[in-house]
């Protein structure tokens, strides 16, 4: 049997999608503000563009042989703040300058200003449900986690971390819970901050994310992505990247709390001994880079999934790109995807 495939999240926005990607944006502040914040719209047109886009990155994944697309978060500005603008607690208007990422970038944020609840109804489940009438395989869909969306706002509420991080994994068990009960099977919470901020994943934050899985049925393949950072343009070789020990230091603490762990290996290869540290969930391992042109050949990445293969077994190993795919537009994305499959069945 070949390696299961999947993608992580993001998948590029075509022109005629009437909402600024983060991706093409960049972190500039100049550009960031007004432009990704406040546009996202809820017009007929815009949705009606956004249904057929989603489609179509759907029909991608799917034409390069990912077993488990993705709804590409092409309804997403920004994927933090796209699911932000569906709890209460936030205000968009009045926003608060904060320097991101340890320091790599500056912005203007949503503020919290009250306490984080879930609001109305899932918009979670209207997405899913697009992708998935578009696919004849599950569509998995992702939420940002707790840690990464206090990481990426600025709070003049709660000044207690930890609370506000098991607020924000209630608020967000609403909209998990909610997309088990439509149907969908593949849920997976994004934390990246986890590898920037190890001490604080495992001070609270892996409580925080399995709060976010709390009722979840055992028939839902339960996911969490920690990658460890993007460029500011694609082809940046210079830019900060997490402490290449800090997926050492959470593994143990992580595994088995969800059933799938997402990590970067393209970029960087980890070292041999990571592998051993997970026993009971299995790994979505990044075998293409997301932010370099260079396309992997087959042979080189079905020789690092071999590599693994000695440590790990094929049940327990699941191929993807190390992150979502925004920066390297549709035609570079397909080709790394196909050689992703490609690869994939060969080993």
């Amino acid at each position: 049997m070949p390696l299961q495939t999947t993608c992580i999240g993001a998948y590029p926005k075509p022109d005629y999608v009437p909402i600024t990607d983060w991706f093409q944006v960049g972190h500039d502040i100049d550009d960031y503000n007004g432009v990704v914040l406040r546009q996202w719209s809820e017009a007929p047109d815009i949705q009606n563009a956004l249904d057929r886009a989603t489609a179509e990155a759907v029909a991608d994944q799917i034409a390069c042989g990912i077993d488990i697309p993705t709804d590409g978060e092409i309804r997403r500005e920004n994927y933090v703040h796209y699911q932000c603008r569906h709890f209460e607690g936030f205000d968009f208007e009045n926003l608060t300058k904060r320097a991101l990422r340890n320091g790599a970038y500056v912005a203007e944020l949503p503020t919290i200003r009250g306490p984080v609840r879930a609001r109305g109804e899932s918009v979670l489940v209207r997405d899913w449900q697009v992708a998935q009438a578009a696919s004849d395989r599950p569509v998995k869909i992702t939420l940002p986690g707790p840690m990464t969306i206090s990481d990426t706002t600025a709070d003049e509420h709660y000044n207690d971390p930890r609370a506000q991080a098991f607020d924000l994994a209630a608020a967000l068990n609403t909209e998990v819970r909610a997309l088990a009960d439509a149907g969908c099977r593949y849920i997976q919470i994004d934390e990246p901050i986890f590898a920037r901020k190890p001490a604080e994943a495992l001070d609270f934050g892996t409580e925080s994310l399995a709060r976010c899985f709390d009722g979840v049925p055992d028939d839902i393949a339960r996911a969490m992505h920690m990658c460890c950072g993007y460029p500011n343009r694609l082809d940046d070789t210079d830019y900060p990247k997490a402490d290449p020990d800090s997926y050492v230091q959470i593994a143990r603490k992580v595994d088995g709390i969800v059933d799938q762990i997402s990590i970067e290996d393209a970029h960087r290869h980890n070292p041999e001994k990571l592998f051993g540290l997970f026993e009971k969930s299995a790994l979505i391992v990044g075998f293409v880079t997301v932010a370099s042109s260079r396309v992997e050949p087959v042979e080189e990445i079905a020789a690092r999934m071999a590599e693994i293969l000695q440590i790990l077994p094929p049940e327990r190993l699941i191929a993807a790109p190390d992150c979502g795919l925004g920066f390297l537009g549709r035609d570079l994305a397909m080709t790394k995807l196909r050689n992703l499959a490609e690869a994939a069945g060969t080993v």
